[in-house]
């Protein structure tokens, strides 16, 4: 899926004076692009791949996805956009915990209605992917940090998606679980050839992209690590 930004703008008003978060942001990302967006906390990341993921509204521009300007959607398309195009990673993994490992993953597909035994044999598939089909059956909360967040990799791909959306991976992980994720997240990008944008504060993790990007004062620029 390729991504485009023209001039988008976010701001959130806050007395006394509104605040610019994304000023005239401008964005190019090939399908199949894997890039990476470093910046000081507090800049807008989280809220570009907010508005990229149909999570959120510009204040204008265009947020275009094959070519569709979902920024003027109205939200049942953009719902469907995000149940059936845009898989997410978070920071904190956001698994339910009295679920299994395949009951976690499988959990999109039952929200798009997809039969048990596809269910299933998907499910299992995509854990395979990410080296956990050996604990589809064990509850998510025996698991370690670095194995959560590759179950959560494998449910952000539950339903196909055509764009990957990672809000700090890594954060709460050590060094060798970070790298485990991202060796993951590569492989998958470059084996699935799915459009990944991911936002990150640790050079490592960065480096993992075709393309690095900085954000800093509402702009977005091309950047080397």
């Amino acid at each position: 899926m390729r991504i485009r930004l023209k001039g988008v703008h976010k701001h959130y008003l806050a007395a006394p004076t509104p605040t610019k978060v994304l000023d005239g942001v401008d964005l190019d990302v090939e399908s199949g692009g894997f890039i990476s967006v470093m910046g000081p906390s507090g800049m807008g990341k989280t809220t570009l791949l907010n508005l990229i993921g149909c999570l959120d509204y510009p204040a204008f521009g265009e947020i275009l996805l094959k070519e569709k300007d979902v920024a003027s959607a109205n939200e049942t398309v953009r719902e469907q956009i995000r149940l059936h195009h845009i898989g997410f990673v978070f920071q904190n993994y956001n698994l339910l915990p009295t679920l299994t490992v395949l009951e976690n993953v499988t959990l999109p597909m039952q929200l798009a209605r997809l039969p048990r035994a596809e269910r299933m044999q998907r499910g299992t598939a995509l854990l395979r992917l990410v080296n956990l089909d050996n604990r589809a059956a064990q509850p998510v909360s025996t698991l370690s940090g670095g194995q959560k967040q590759r179950v959560a990799i494998a449910r952000a791909l539950a339903n196909l998606p055509e764009l990957l959306l990672a809000d700090e991976p890594t954060g709460n992980l050590d060094g060798k679980a970070s790298k485990e994720v991202m060796d993951v997240l590569k492989s998958i990008n470059e084996s699935q050839n799915i459009t990944t944008i991911l936002v990150t504060h640790d050079p490592m993790v960065a480096s993992y992209a075709r393309d690095v990007y900085y954000l800093e004062g509402g702009l977005l620029r091309h950047s080397a690590l």
